[in-house]
This record gives C-alpha cells, structure tokens and sequence, in this order.
C-alpha cells in the first residue's frame, strides 16, 4: 500500500483514475473544473495531448492550474509517447526533461515512466531484460531522481496483443526490479483466453510484492471486465472517462464506480 496525500493506493476498493486530455490549456483547465464534480480519486493529466509542451514553462503554469481546481486529490502526470500508445514521439532527452522538470515544479503526486525505453529497438525476449544492461542504466537513474519529488509508476503498453503469461509476470517484476514504486501493465485482448492471462499474471505478480501495489488493464471491450474486477485479482488502480476515452475500453466514470462499489459489496460479504 502507499498512500499519496490521502488516497491509499492498494487499500480495498481499486482506485478511479480519470485521464484529462486536451490541446491547450483552457481546454484542460475546462475538463478539470468537471472532473472534480464527479466522485474519482486521481487524476490523471495526459499531457501528450497537450500542443505546447515542448514549452516547459507552460507545461508548468498548466500543472500549477490543474492543482488549484482539483485542490486535494492526487494528480499523475503522464507524457504516453507514439512508442506505447501515444500522441507523439518523443527523443529520450527530451522525454526526461520534461519530466524532471515537472516533478520538480511540486504540482504533481505521480510520475508515469516508461521503464522500457532503454530497449527502444525490436523485441527482447525474456532473458535479455536484464535491469544491469547498460541501456537502463539513464532509466534507472530517471527514476531514482523523479522519487525525490514523487511516486514513481512504471509502465508497459501492448497494443498489439497479449502477451504469454510468463512474459507478463516478468515485465512487472523488471518494472519493480528497475525502482518503480507502481508497477503498470496494459495488454490488448485477441480472444477471452487472453484477458484471463492477465488476471491471473495479476494475482502471482500482487502476491510476490505484497508491499506495492500494481496496476494491470487489458484494454478494449473484451478485457472491460479486468477494469472492473481489479480488487478480486490484484489490480489497485483503474481508468475510467468523461466524454471520450483516453485508451480502448475506458469506462465511464459513473458507472464504473457504481460497478467497483457493488463488486466490493460481493467481496465483502462473501469474507
């Protein structure tokens, strides 16, 4: 468990993380002010949107007004590059100022890090991801450095499948391996079988760090269901929207929670 400003993340009932995603800055303050008028937990600023944040001041004064209108709740910042899903590509210098600069500036709680940018060629099979490579070596120290000011969420993104479950398993470990505070997975499901991998993957990697929480998603409407069913496998954090979604298979944040509270409810009866 690790509690950010009030929220326990990893405590009961998975956490609601709403994405604000916008291209200028009245457009994200907007979002904010009506994000606040629903009942979610985190919030997350999808700042890859965002046409000016190659200024990194802006990017600042953008942060500094977020944190006025969502007062208490805890803000995540994400940069989600072209690699992994994202609006753009990103240089790694380019990357790593922005966040340094960010985590710096003290208006945010989280930092979301790619923590396999250091294999930024081909695929690498299971025994070549090594947290000793020398291509980690600028990721590792990232982290480090972004944990002076802020929780650090690790993450990895397949948009192209799913992976084995053996692989999974072992990308969330080299995540924590790496010095991620929270490890993140999110897979697209090809058929149902796909989606139970992760779950399953889910619940081995929450009982092998029983001391920090991860965060796992298979995406789309076949894997809906793994956002809301993350308190029985192991999942602490889930995304959901207002309007359109930031990734494949965002539910809406209302019915969401309606979902996690009757799901909780089961859980806790049946105990």
């Amino acid at each position: 468990m690790i509690q950010i400003r009030s929220l326990k993340i990893g405590a009961g009932m998975p956490k609601i993380c709403v994405p604000i995603v916008g291209g200028s800055q009245a457009q994200i303050w907007e979002k904010a002010q009506e994000v606040t008028k629903e009942c979610v937990d985190l919030v997350e600023w999808r700042a890859d949107y965002f046409e000016e944040i190659d200024d990194l001041e802006k990017s600042v004064q953008t942060a500094e007004q977020l944190r006025r209108i969502i007062g208490k709740l805890p803000l995540l910042f994400t940069f989600r590059t072209a690699k992994e899903g994202g609006e753009r590509p990103v240089s790694w210098e380019t990357y790593e100022r922005l966040l340094l600069r960010m985590a710096e500036s003290g208006f945010t709680d989280l930092m979301d890090v790619e923590t396999f940018r250091g294999y930024d060629r081909g695929t690498y099979p299971l025994k070549q991801w090594n947290v000793a490579d020398r291509c980690n070596q600028p990721v590792q120290q990232l982290i480090g450095k972004l944990q002076e000011k802020v929780t650090v969420i690790g993450s990895y993104h397949d948009f192209s499948g799913t992976p084995s479950q053996e692989e999974m398993v072992s990308r969330l470990l080299f995540m924590s391996d790496m010095g991620a505070d929270i490890p993140k997975l999110a897979v697209m499901p090809q058929e149902r079988e796909d989606v139970i991998r992760l779950m399953a993957a889910t619940s081995f990697v929450d009982r092998l760090l029983p001391d920090k929480p991860v965060i796992t998603m298979s995406m789309g409407a076949l894997g809906a269901v793994s956002r809301l069913a993350g308190e029985s496998f192991g999942s602490a954090v889930t995304f959901g929207c207002m309007g359109a979604p930031s990734a494949p298979g965002q539910l809406e944040v209302k019915e969401l929670r309606r979902s996690l509270e009757l799901l909780h409810t089961e859980n806790e009866e049946s105990r």
